[in-house]
């Protein structure tokens, strides 16, 4: 393949920062680097495990400057310890990589069935599980949004047409269509995975009988398997088995993966999409009162067999530097607050509103969220619960989606901070996309989402090598790998500069990131693809730089 050229043109630009002493502070531009030089395509296994800490002038890759941005710091230690709020799933709070940076509650004493602190929540260690209930049982599987929705619908609008729906009931009408169309389509994919699911388990069991006469074990390599393939070429049966073996090996098709593949789709047909299940009753609580907060309990780290998100996150931000194991996180200067919300299903509005409200009050600064929906009940729950956040000076970062979508047509991603694709509804928060190491077409990540009325910037998310639970590690790809670069960044600056506010903070990530004067692909879920700029793809139009953003801090700063 003939190698192309690339221009890049990065530039601190003008920001201004209104202070409580009305007094303003503003950076001219410092520096602007035009340049031309071939890119890098293939990168080397090292390289792929850390390509998003790298310096895309100093190494030709589209990293977020990370090494830079510690030589800049130097010698300087951090003034603060950041508390990061993780809403997510279940996480592995002992990982050998993560022990260290997990959020103890000093102001409880654990195991006493006390409320020590008086926060509202008994035993709260390391956070809270709203998702469980006080006699300890977990809630796991969901329903989605869409079931709710016709849950709470469907004696008022069942088969009645627009005609005898009145104007004042329209919307919740047109919702509650909506929600029905989404949910056939719901059914009718959850049915094709059970087969899928099935398939796999068949296929396994038939592999594994076939090489049971080559192997006394199933504890086989791909090279193992390869050989063996060279040595009976014309055996047509083991050929087959061979290669599916080896792809099930090459994409991490397990047995365990496989068993919890098939326990989700029979979950999503028995009881997720099930409108007679409802996942709420266990808890104890009344999910359409905001104020009944008397439930969930204190284990955020259990079925984690089942869960590995909240670690992958948690591994990106904050897992232990310089320790010879693993990888390095973002920060260290930090402490991961795990609070549950997520399971297979939709997250609950309920949820998601008690949980920010959690972290803020109970000290976090910078908030994640790596979840999504097509529906929000409740969205002004979490609004409020954004606005009560940028009151008490909090962040939130959160992932734009895997769908391949321009949110600016398709106006049903949640969360976000706007109305109806308008007015945003805080200053301090910043929704992600995700880029890639190519710099070329493919810069953009293929499954991430865009738009510049929601995405605020991008990040590195594509194989990018992260934590998971039990002490194991892999390499991921996701708009919530990108989510947790930003987040990581943000309590980066946050420890180095206490006096910056949220919004301060929000500004400085969006203007201080790189851009890239190229044109990307994108390709719709239908197949359908176009070229686009990629500064076309965010409100910044830019990659989050670690380096430029500490610089740009220090000035602001003073």
């Amino acid at each position: 393949m003939k190698l192309s050229f690339f221009s890049i043109c990065m530039s601190i630009l003008i920001l201004s920062c209104q202070k409580k002493n009305n007094s303003t502070y503003q950076i001219v531009p410092t520096h602007t680097v035009s340049l031309l030089q071939k890119k890098k395509i293939e990168l080397t296994n090292a390289e792929l495990d850390t390509w998003y800490t790298k310096d895309v002038l100093e190494d030709t890759i589209p990293g977020i400057s990370l090494q830079k941005a510690y030589n800049f710091l130097d010698k300087k230690k951090p003034k603060d310890t950041v508390i990061i709020a993780i809403l997510d799933s279940p996480i592995d709070i002992n990982h050998e990589d993560l022990k260290p940076q997990i959020w103890i509650n000093k102001d409880e004493i654990s195991d006493n069935n006390i409320d020590d602190d008086n926060n509202g929540y008994i035993d709260d260690i390391h956070g809270w599980n709203f998702l469980g209930n006080p006699e300890g049982e977990q809630r796991n599987y969901m329903n989605y949004e869409s079931v709710r929705i016709i849950r709470r619908y469907e004696h008022i609008f069942k088969n009645k047409n627009r005609n005898q729906i009145s104007d004042q009931d329209s919307t919740s009408f047109f919702l509650y269509q909506r929600a029905k169309q989404k949910l056939e389509d719901q059914k009718k994919a959850a049915i094709a995975d059970q087969e899928y699911g099935k398939m796999l388990a068949n296929i396994l069991k038939t592999a594994r009988k076939t090489l049971s006469h080559y192997f006394s074990n199933y504890k086989y390599s791909i090279a193992e398997l390869d050989s063996l393939k060279k040595l009976y070429p014309k055996d047509t049966i083991l050929q087959d088995d061979i290669l599916r073996m080896s792809n099930f090996i090459k994409y991490g098709y397990t047995e365990n993966y496989i068993k919890n593949y098939n326990i989700e789709a029979n979950e999503r047909i028995n009881n997720m999409l099930n409108i007679e299940y409802n996942d709420r009753i266990s808890m104890g609580d009344n999910p359409d009162d905001i104020t009944d907060t008397d439930y969930g309990n204190k284990i955020v780290n259990k079925d984690l067999d089942l869960h590995s998100h909240s670690t992958i996150v948690s591994g990106v931000i904050g897992a232990t530097r310089n320790n010879d194991i693993g990888i390095d996180g973002i920060t260290n200067a930090i402490k991961i607050m795990p609070l549950r919300v997520s399971g297979f299903g939709s997250e609950h509005d309920k949820d998601i509103a008690l949980a920010i409200r959690y972290a803020v009050d109970n000290g976090a600064k910078v908030i994640n969220m790596s979840f999504s929906k097509e529906f929000s009940l409740r969205k002004e729950w979490i609004d409020d619960a954004y606005r009560y956040a940028e009151k008490n000076n909090v962040l939130i970062v959160s992932s734009a989606g895997n769908n391949r979508i321009n949110l600016n047509k398709i106006n049903n991603y949640y969360p976000n901070d706007n109305v109806n694709n308008g007015k945003e509804v805080c200053s301090n928060f910043i929704l992600v996309g995700a880029s890639s190491y190519a710099i070329d077409k493919n810069l953009v990540a293929s499954f991430s989402n865009y738009g510049t009325i929601d995405v605020d910037i991008f990040a590195p998310g594509h194989k990018i090598k992260t934590l998971i639970p039990e002490n194991n590690y892999k390499s991921d790809s996701g708009t919530s790998i990108s989510s947790a670069i930003v987040t990581g960044v943000a309590a980066l600056i946050r420890s180095y500069y206490p006096n910056l506010t949220a919004t301060d903070i929000k500004q400085i990530i969006e203007k201080s990131g790189n851009s890239y004067h190229i044109d990307v692909e994108i390709k719709s879920k239908d197949g359908i693809k176009k070229t686009i700029p990629f500064s076309q793809l965010s409100k910044s139009g830019k990659i989050i730089n670690a380096y430029n953003a500490l610089v740009m801090a220090e000035e602001i700063s003073g």
